[in-house]
């Protein structure tokens, strides 16, 4: 059989096991003609020998990325009928190199959570155990691509929403540095802090995703002009030499034993291949979630203004205008989306931006400069992604604060933009799936793939 051929029965395949695995809501769309067509002329591409780096690869798109002609909801109400006009430019991308776009994933409203729970039409469940959250809030793309539905994913990181999904359902994800990919079409939940990037189920396929969209866009004026490397021929490479700091903080009170034990025994595989492990400190890593949710919610508290019942999306019934915007919003946005909402006006508000918003961006620079003073001494860090492990779907949903500490790792690297990675390492005594997250200098998403894949070849398949 040919090729292109095994390609058809391949998608065919991924539209039955999409249908199979309905219960764990991981798609809000699926429209399974138009995959069907779209896989008929990426077929003829690989014929004529046309075809770009992607073809035969299957990649599901995260809700809040923007699809023309396709429903893009964010996993909101205020959006369930609204269909964009045109294509974010990493959808282009794809495009371009002949990436079978299949679907759309469910998410966090707006990207707003840590388990997948608080989206407007379900929570997603884990593929490895439906009882169980797949992390969030790229929790339908972390999910697609464990069920073994697609080859990749493409998902956005603004606290950790790629990593922490990707540790919580086994597979790798990737946050690169912020301005490496645009942001062109991707629905705005914290301006400063969201980046677009990876999910597969290994490091080479990451890298082979990165490099169809990244690069700069003249859409995007936060976009990097930095050249772009050719990611995934550039993995092999030994560890010896490389320095890798442990970050003391990380490591502490508060992290799962199972988790610390098996991010140590693989930090002793690296010593022995050579690797020179270094206890370092980033000494206002306590200070990451309250920065973090300040900024955010504030930024948040902007870019939703747009939802206003008046130019698109959900429109709610009243006399006078302003009853129009206040009922449109209440209905239209679920319960965590308006708690950042108010959190984010409040810290913005007279009186108060001062004590709050202008000090978490004081705060902000000082945990930057505790990663550029780290990374004098090393090459890049290693810590775990998560304290936990997944836990069990509306575990955390009545107590916010222990849902936002489990981003305790991860939210940093958005504050500071830098690179970031989750790699599975293999699962605790409950079967739950560990992930170990390698954090790297900016723009050095290669160096960071390369140990990566390297951390990969120690975890038995």
């Amino acid at each position: 059989m040919d090729s292109y051929e095994k390609f058809i029965e391949k998608v065919e395949d991924a539209l039955s096991l999409a249908d199979e695995k309905k219960e764990l809501n991981i798609f809000l769309s699926l429209e399974k003609e138009k995959i069907r067509s779209s896989a008929e002329k990426i077929t003829d591409a690989m014929k004529s020998g046309t075809a770009g780096m992607l073809a035969g690869k299957t990649v599901a798109i995260k809700d809040a990325i923007i699809t023309k002609g396709t429903v893009t909801t964010a996993g909101s109400q205020i959006l369930k009928d609204f269909i964009p006009p045109y294509d974010a430019t990493v959808v282009e991308r794809l495009m371009a190199n002949d990436a079978l776009l299949f679907g759309k994933t469910n998410m966090d409203e707006f990207a707003m959570g840590s388990s997948n729970e608080n989206s407007s039409f379900g929570p997603v469940k884990n593929p490895l155990n439906p009882e169980y959250v797949p992390g969030g809030s790229s929790g339908g793309s972390a999910a697609a691509v464990a069920a073994g539905i697609v080859d990749m994913a493409l998902g956005s990181d603004t606290g950790g929403s790629i990593r922490l999904p990707a540790a919580f359902c086994g597979v790798v994800g990737m946050k690169p540095t912020y301005g490496r990919v645009s942001r062109y079409g991707l629905i705005a939940f914290a301006s400063s802090l969201d980046q677009i990037g990876p999910i597969a189920n290994s490091v080479s396929d990451v890298a082979l995703l990165l490099k169809a969209i990244a690069g700069h866009d003249k859409c995007d004026s936060t976009s990097s002009t930095e050249e772009v490397p050719d990611y995934p021929n550039l993995l092999d490479n030994d560890v010896k030499g490389l320095k890798i700091g442990l970050p003391k903080e990380y490591y502490g009170e508060g992290c799962d034993k199972e988790i610390l034990d098996r991010v140590r025994e693989l930090t002793e595989s690296l010593r022995s291949k050579g690797a020179e492990i270094i206890e370092v400190s980033l000494p206002h890593t306590e200070y990451s979630i309250a920065t973090y949710y300040i900024i955010a919610t504030a930024e948040a508290s902007s870019n939703l203004e747009r939802y206003d019942g008046m130019r698109y999306g959900f429109r709610a019934d009243g006399n006078e205008l302003s009853e129009v915007y206040s009922q449109s919003r209440s209905k239209g946005f679920g319960e965590e989306v308006k708690r950042r909402i108010m959190l984010g006006t409040y810290v913005l508000s007279a009186g108060y931006y001062d004590a709050y918003y202008k000090k978490a961006q004081q705060v902000r620079r000082l945990i930057r400069d505790d990663f550029i003073t780290a990374f004098k001494e090393v090459d890049l860090l290693l810590a775990p992604t998560s304290p936990t492990t997944p836990f069990k779907l509306g575990d955390k949903m009545d107590d916010p604060l222990a849902m936002y500490l489990v981003d305790i790792y991860t939210t940093s690297l958005n504050l500071a933009g830098l690179p970031g990675i989750s790699i599975p390492v293999g699962n605790s005594s409950e079967g739950l799936p560990i992930g170990l997250q390698l954090i790297g200098k900016p723009f050095e998403e290669t160096e960071l793939l390369r140990a990566a894949a390297r951390v990969e070849e120690l975890v038995p398949s």
